[in-house]
């Protein structure tokens, strides 16, 4: 993922710019070990998915730097930030998708088939909606318990979490666990540390002084 601020005239003029995708492999066909797959938001569109707690999108912010693959003193400047964006409001986003995964798991979400057929023959259930159901709850609990996201995952998750992957544990153990996790973060909602709501209008202020200080630095 990267995060860009677009020349003024994708603001200010009629043009627009929200998002570019590369993807190695063509649309429709399952990414697999070497491929790429890339995205790169504007940084107007990144704030508003991360002021709404996309769980995805936050990830840049707790990313190691021993990953960055290329950053500037603005991106460091964003990733310094975090408490502009976490809030209890994240948790429900979080549950949110961890909802989702269990209903594309058990067929639920988007019809009885799953596209990933092979795991289901393997394993009897789709390991990888299993895993990332689970890891959603475990991110989500750790963003509201401590403003932070562990990459990767925490031992004793990360290596449970990986067992889970390879079917090593049961549709029935995966369904406890995210049952676990979620009613965690029922209860953090009200009892996080974290402000109740994002700063918006401080994050707006931010954003605004961001790209005038991007843009004035191509005009200098």
């Amino acid at each position: 993922m990267g995060i860009c601020v677009e020349p003024p005239e994708y603001v200010i003029g009629l043009r627009t710019f929200e998002q570019y995708i590369f993807r190695t492999q063509a649309e429709g066909v399952r990414s697999g070990p070497g491929d790429l797959d890339l995205i790169v938001y504007s940084l107007r569109k990144w704030v508003r998915l991360a002021l709404d707690g996309n769980p995805t999108i936050l990830l840049p912010l707790f990313v190691p730097d021993r990953e960055v693959v290329s950053i500037d003193e603005l991106g460091a400047e964003l990733r310094a930030h975090t408490d502009l964006f976490v809030s209890r409001a994240a948790g429900r986003r979080f549950a949110g998708y961890l909802r989702t995964q269990r209903e594309r798991m058990l067929g639920v979400r988007g019809g009885r088939h799953t596209n990933r057929p092979e795991l289901v023959e393997q394993y009897g259930f789709d390991t990888k909606y299993a895993m990332h159901m689970v890891r959603l709850g475990v991110q989500g609990v750790e963003l509201l318990e401590t403003g932070r996201i562990t990459l990767p995952i925490a031992e004793p998750w990360l290596s449970w979490l990986r067992d889970l992957r390879q079917g090593r544990h049961t549709r029935d153990e995966a369904l406890a666990a995210a049952t676990e996790l979620e009613a965690r973060l029922d209860v953090l909602e009200t009892t996080s540390p974290l402000p109740p709501q994002p700063d918006r209008a401080a994050a707006d202020r931010w954003l605004v002084d961001a790209y005038g200080r991007a843009w004035a630095s191509v005009d200098a």
